[in-house]
């Protein structure tokens, strides 16, 4: 009779498999492809956008400045999860693996401009004016304008579960 951490273990490395497998891979690195054709190579625009983030302008409306808002988009995807990933990817992959991680970065700044840009288009201001967004806020707001209000509100409150 098997124990309950070994049954445990069996259907975590059964899902572990299915979600760190090759389809999941391919899924994550095409979308970055397709991100990237589709906001016709926002990576060019990276300097100029660097620029914007770190100059000041003080009519913008929001809580935080232009650099506070980069540096914490910066601190929520640099992570210690990236930093021990390239690590791990290095030592098991070889000096090749580098190749990839740059490769898989840089196409993936579509995706990370996609994610900021919903994340601004539908935040929404409280009553006392301060500002509320994230991934929750454009699945509610995003699927809800196209799908209808329940399905949005369903989605957005089934991630800021799972998350």
């Amino acid at each position: 009779m098997a124990s309950f951490a070994e049954t445990l273990n069996h259907y975590v490395s059964i899902v572990n498999g299915w979600v760190w497998g090759p389809v999941m891979l391919v899924l994550l690195f095409g979308t970055h492809l397709f991100l990237t054709i589709r906001t016709r190579f926002i990576q060019l625009h990276m300097f100029k956008a660097i620029k914007l983030s770190v100059t000041k302008d003080t009519s913008a409306e929001g809580d935080i400045s232009q650099f506070g808002a980069l540096t914490t988009a910066l601190a929520a995807t640099i992570g210690t999860g990236n930093i021990v990933g390239v690590a791990t990817a290095i030592a098991s992959g070889g000096p090749g693996a580098v190749l990839w991680c740059w490769l898989t970065g840089v196409v993936g700044i579509a995706t990370k401009y996609g994610e900021a840009l919903l994340a601004v288009k539908y935040r929404v201001k409280t009553a006392d004016g301060s500002m509320l967004g994230g991934p929750m806020y454009a699945l509610e707001l995003g699927v809800g304008e196209k799908y209808g209000k329940c399905l949005g509100k369903a989605l957005g409150v089934l991630f800021a579960l799972l998350a």
